[in-house]
């Protein structure tokens, strides 16, 4: 049975599962992507080429409150099902449970663990082992609603960074996982398994307070940290009384170096090698205040000098 959807999302990931669902005959009577920004979006750009019905609203409530004329707009679609692919804003509830077949929201993780917005990071930060994505119903909680696809088995390898783990593993997944969870509910087959708050976590954004690296912690989490922000906010110390943002990051040994925590013991074309407790850290680029992105190598930071 095809669906009537309101769509929301943004990037290509919003893309590819909005022209999967086209060509599987769904009818999508709009799109939400972001407003328009210094870079094109790609599925701001899949929508207008198709001639679809395209808002590009910056929010859809106003002091906590839903729209009235966002509302009005929305109904006026009279959608079947919302499906939400990576979005970021917040939905009233007068849009998310207004649909017939109700809502349905991307995660990537294996829920109810690592709930919030920045789950991709907080994995690798704090140590998985194993990643996945999910498809659930949104509720009135955050990422909280009953499941209705998951897909796990993904091994956070010790190379992943937010960035990485998305785009090799878990990208592909999850547009398959939405897809497959749209035809569910359109061929009346969803089933909706409610969490187990018994192994559910949140975690919050990942600010740059959190992104700042306490050089007390052990060469293995600081490589957790390094990896887990990249690329946002970008894991970060003190150097001469700048910030530096550490991008590209490894654990190069295991060994004590014999040096002190956060002691920069060489650079080369491979990186900068950084001394922490129990092993050495070796980082490929770095950003110093508000500059670009460099290679440690042309960053001006020489061997023997320390990071804080």
């Amino acid at each position: 049975m095809a669906l009537r959807i309101a769509f929301f999302g943004q990037a290509a990931f919003g893309r590819d599962v909005l022209v999967r669902l086209l060509d599987a005959g769904h009818e999508v009577v709009g799109v939400y992507a972001p407003p328009a920004g210094a870079r094109p979006d790609p599925l701001a750009e899949e929508a207008e080429k198709r001639g679809l019905r395209l808002f590009r609203h910056a929010s859809l409530r106003r002091k906590g409150a839903a729209i009235p004329e966002r509302v009005a707009e929305f109904t006026s679609l009279r959608a079947d099902l919302d499906v939400l692919a990576f979005v970021t804003m917040i939905l009233p509830a007068e849009i998310v449970d207004a649909p017939r077949r109700g809502a349905l929201c991307f995660h990537p993780s294996l829920l109810p663990k690592y709930r919030g917005g920045n789950a991709l990071a907080w994995q690798i930060m704090l140590g998985e082992s194993e990643s996945g994505v999910t498809v659930f119903r949104p509720d009135a909680g955050v990422d909280t609603g009953p499941i209705v696809v998951q897909k796990g088995g993904v091994a956070i390898e010790p190379h992943h960074t937010a960035a990485s783990l998305y785009f090799e593993k878990l990208y592909a997944l999850g547009v398959d996982a939405m897809v497959e969870a749209v035809e569910l509910v359109a061929n009346g087959r969803a089933r909706y398994a409610k969490q187990d708050e018994s192994h559910a976590s949140f975690q919050g954004l990942v600010t740059d307070e959190v992104a700042r690296l306490d050089f007390g912690k052990s060469a293995v989490e600081l490589d957790r940290w390094i990896r887990g922000c990249d690329p946002n906010p970008g894991a970060h110390a003190l150097w001469r009384g700048e910030i530096v943002r550490l991008f590209g990051g490894r654990l190069a040994a295991r060994e004590e170096s014999g040096a002190e925590p956060g002691h920069v013991l060489g650079v080369s074309q491979d990186g900068l090698r950084i001394a922490a407790r129990g092993g050495v850290l070796e980082v490929a680029k770095l950003r110093i205040g508000g500059g670009a992105k460099v290679a440690a190598a042309e960053a001006g930071i020489a061997a023997g000098e320390r990071l804080g």
